[in-house]
């Protein structure tokens, strides 16, 4: 698996990178990238661009020039936030409080990037922080938890392990379209009704975002939904999910 650029339209690409787990198995990750109103852009998440991709996103944006800010969506995703920062040095970072403990040799923008300022500065985008579960787990191996970021105009949904698409094509005849992270459980918080909250949530964002057409996600693949199979699809895993996640 190659890295490669994806362009879904309305000024959204999907950038497909690599990502293997003990330095063998790829499972993939992503970043993309997103043309304001101003003609200028930002970053999902961080990634180290190289060759053709990063050549194509050079020639987008005037060689970096006009990448105004990296919204690091994923409080475990930092492997490529060093680097991302020299490669466009101008950008300013945004990232959670993690991120900024994790890799500090990034100057970090004060606003968090689950903070309301930052999605009031960038009104192409909608945001939602999944509810119910840590966005920052204690366990450093439960990565359930994200900020998910929706852009209307090409319909496109960016997510970081929240929600997942099968790990492989083969998968999808006998699998639901959409998994929820195998941590979620895990990852719910120690209150009463976390994981009713998470579920409404999940439903909740089903309903709000059933626009969605491109299904990015980090670790398995894009998935392409037709009108009404996105939301169809969410509901579909939060009812099978939604009674071991209520009686945890």
């Amino acid at each position: 698996m190659s890295d490669k650029i994806i362009d879904l339209g309305a000024g959204f690409w999907n950038i497909r990178g690599t990502f293997r787990l003990g330095g063998v198995l790829n499972i993939g990750t992503q970043c993309s990238l997103v043309k304001l109103a101003s003609g200028r852009f930002v970053f999902l998440d961080s990634y180290t661009l190289t060759d053709d991709v990063r050549a194509q996103v050079m020639a987008l944006t005037n060689n970096g020039q006009d990448v105004e800010a990296v919204l690091n969506l994923h409080p475990f995703h930092t492997v490529h936030c060093a680097q991302m920062a020299k490669d466009f040095p101008q950008a300013t970072f945004y990232g959670s409080s993690r991120h900024q403990k994790k890799v500090p040799e990034v100057q970090w923008a004060d606003d968090l990037v689950e903070s309301d300022a930052v999605a009031e500065r960038y009104p192409e985008l909608k945001f939602s922080l999944s509810q119910g579960v840590h966005y920052i787990a204690p366990n450093e191996m439960i990565h359930a938890g994200s900020l998910l970021a929706f852009h209307p105009a090409s319909k496109s949904l960016h997510v970081d392990d929240t929600f997942m698409s099968p790990p492989t094509k083969l998968l999808e005849a006998v699998l639901p379209e959409l998994l929820l992270h195998p941590t979620t459980k895990k990852a719910l918080k120690n209150e009463p009704n976390a994981g009713k909250e998470y579920c409404d949530w999940a439903s909740n964002l089903a309903d709000d975002w059933r626009d969605v057409r491109n299904f990015c996600a980090a670790h398995s693949y894009l998935v392409k939904f037709k009108d009404g199979e996105f939301e169809k699809a969410l509901l579909k895993a939060i009812a099978k999910a939604r009674p071991k996640l209520e009686n945890a």
